[in-house]
């Protein structure tokens, strides 16, 4: 594999199963055990009940722009938050409300990033 020669995350033990979902072409956000919010990224409580126990569930990658700037905020349909890439569209086109789905970049053998796209069918 080529070098990187961008910055490469430090995979956090809370974070680890995000990027094993990542590495296998699966996007992976938190899910309450107890009321069944997702969450993103990784927290040790549940901010709506604080529980404690949580598990890593499947999403589908799909969602729409939340804002933009320097760094893209996403939307999944899902709900939670994904901050990411936005690639494959020239800055003059990205809207609010553009529809969005994931693609993954592998940076290594340990790190697959999930990055976002326009939507190929709407």
């Amino acid at each position: 594999m080529a070098e990187v020669n961008k910055p490469v995350p430090n995979i956090s033990p809370s974070m680890a199963s995000f990027y094993d979902g990542a590495k296998q072409g699966r996007l992976l956000v938190q899910k309450c055990d107890d009321r069944g919010l997702l969450r993103f990224p990784a927290h040790e409580l549940c901010s709506n009940c604080l529980s404690t126990r949580a598990s890593w569930v499947g999403v589908s990658g799909r969602g729409e722009v939340y804002s933009f700037n320097v760094m893209h905020q996403i939307y999944l349909e899902e709900g939670p938050k994904v901050v990411s890439n936005l690639v494959g569209v020239k800055p003059h086109e990205i809207k609010c409300g553009m529809p969005v789905e994931v693609m993954f970049e592998k940076l290594n053998d340990q790190v697959t990033l999930p990055k976002f796209g326009p939507r190929a069918s709407q």
